[in-house]
């Protein structure tokens, strides 16, 4: 990076990208980008920044050559400004390499990381130590809503990052964050996922056993510690390290525990005590159980730094989550409409239940569209079931970019269906989600929940509903 003036992102659409374009352009460089197709948040963000991209690949883009260029890790070989960059020898970078090299040397380096949680505990962390006037520096997979952005760059002593423990780039198969060098580092839960990149849970579980062990003895390891729910491989994990490791949940031989939890009304409220000691009493906007275990590996990290618990809490009542989780799209003739980027079955057990807590009184319907890595493969066929039966009503999408998977590779969604049927719920898939919004919004009754449930844009679902359902649903009062 030294002497780059002009710097070129290759997949500046994407949900890290386009916030490292906005660091880069604080940074006081000039950023171009491309990418196909750049939609919000992304493009409102690199717009409002002044920062012009490109919608579409071309090697011409490069003709006039940058100092350098950052490819993102869903390029890969035959895209022509890649091959432009390599026969030119221009220089480039992995994001988390612009990460390592530019912004965390001489920071304190704090990394969330884990299966689930990991995007919300780290903007709950990045906006703990704001409240506190530590202007923090960090970047979240997502748009922290207190912020209206996924980064800050308040120039404090920490650095605050989502660790992705998906592959770096074309040439760098390892996690994201191993380049991130963590002094405090959290795992808040480990199940197997992204299954196109990992053989199996074992290899899965290795990266993260690596990641403890670059943890320095200075450091501090956080891991969710209820034996029962956790899992060995949390407490294998925690065995790589080198320094002190502290463990938080709902169970007694925890050092971080939160009890008392209750639903009260838009809030939920919990007690915690360290180490057998009262710490605080806390009340989150953000609703559900696996909100509490996110705010209590926050608060753990933010104690250890120093941070009083009347600030913690006064930040954690005023916490706002990110965008798209547990999103509440609006309310019409008496149906809401929510989003959430569940993606995984233990996320969307977990979604589900949150919502049942927020609004007990609904008729819920859970509508997932399997479009991640790991939920377009057969691998969660068995478990996902479950967990749609939570909801009173299910419908599926179907698989996003299936022709790229074969069958016997490829989740079927009527056998998801059949599963959920088969254990009382009515179930029914649907190809297009043009077919699931007439679907929706000709049976959706005054009282109703849709949870839209989708790591992408569900192809814009949420809007045809909205749209629909101010056509078509009669206007009552709804059911609370």
């Amino acid at each position: 990076m030294r002497g780059a003036k002009h710097v070129h992102v290759i997949g500046i659409g994407g949900s890290a990208m386009a916030p490292l374009a906005g660091m880069l352009r604080e940074h006081g460089f000039r950023v171009t980008g491309s990418d196909t197709g750049v939609y919000p948040p992304a493009s409102t963000l690199l717009e409002n920044l002044g920062i012009s991209f490109y919608n579409t690949f071309d090697a011409a883009h490069l003709q006039l050559a940058p100092d350098l260029v950052i490819v993102g890790n869903i390029i890969a070989r035959g895209n022509p400004e890649l091959e432009e960059v390599l026969d030119r020898k221009i220089p480039y970078r992995s994001l988390p390499e612009i990460l390592e090299e530019v912004f965390l040397p001489g920071r304190h380096s704090m990394v969330v990381s884990g299966t689930h949680g990991k995007t919300t505990t780290t903007a709950m962390l990045a906006w703990i130590f704001h409240s506190a006037g530590r202007r923090p520096n960090f970047l979240v997979g997502g748009v922290a809503e207190n912020f209206g952005k996924s980064y800050g760059l308040g120039g404090g002593p920490e650095f605050i990052l989502e660790g992705d423990e998906y592959e770096t780039a074309f040439w760098d198969r390892g996690p994201k964050f191993f380049h991130y060098h963590p002094d405090d580092l959290i795992i808040t839960s480990l199940e197997f996922d992204h299954a196109d990149i990992y053989a199996d849970f074992e290899t899965y579980e290795l990266a993260f056993q690596r990641l403890v062990n670059l943890v320095p003895r200075t450091g501090r390891v956080v891991i969710w510690g209820d034996t029962e729910d956790s899992g060995p491989a949390l407490r294998r994990a925690a065995s790589k390290a080198f320094c002190p490791v502290e463990t938080y949940g709902f169970s007694e031989g925890n050092d971080w525990v939160a009890g008392d939890v209750a639903v009260d009304g838009e809030k939920t409220r919990f007690r915690v005590r360290h180490k057998g000691k009262p710490f605080g009493e806390f009340a989150l906007a953000a609703t559900g159980r696996h909100n509490v275990l996110n705010s209590l590996a926050a608060i753990a990290v933010a104690h250890g730094r120093g941070i009083s618990a009347d600030s913690i809490a006064k930040a954690l009542a005023t916490f706002r989550s990110v965008k798209r989780r547990m999103d509440v799209k609006g309310e019409h003739g008496g149906v809401l409409i929510v989003d959430d980027f569940a993606h995984h079955p233990t996320a969307v057990r977990a979604t589900i239940e949150a919502a049942r807590n927020r609004w007990p009184k609904r008729r819920l319907w859970a509508i997932l569209e399997p479009r991640s890595n790991s939920m377009r493969r057969k691998v969660f066929q068995e478990s996902l079931p479950k967990a749609l039966a939570l909801a009173d009503r299910v419908v599926l999408g179907g698989v996003f970019r299936a022709q790229q998977l074969g069958d016997d590779n490829r989740m079927d969604p009527e056998s998801v269906a059949a599963s959920v049927r088969d254990l009382g719920r009515e179930a029914r898939t649907f190809a297009s989600s043009d077919a699931i919004a007439e679907y929706l919004s000709s049976e959706a009754k005054p009282g109703d929940l849709l949870l839209i449930m989708s790591n992408g844009s569900f192809d814009g679902l949420c809007d045809k509903l909205v749209k629909k359902l101010e056509r078509s649903v009669p206007t009552e009062a709804p059911a609370r």
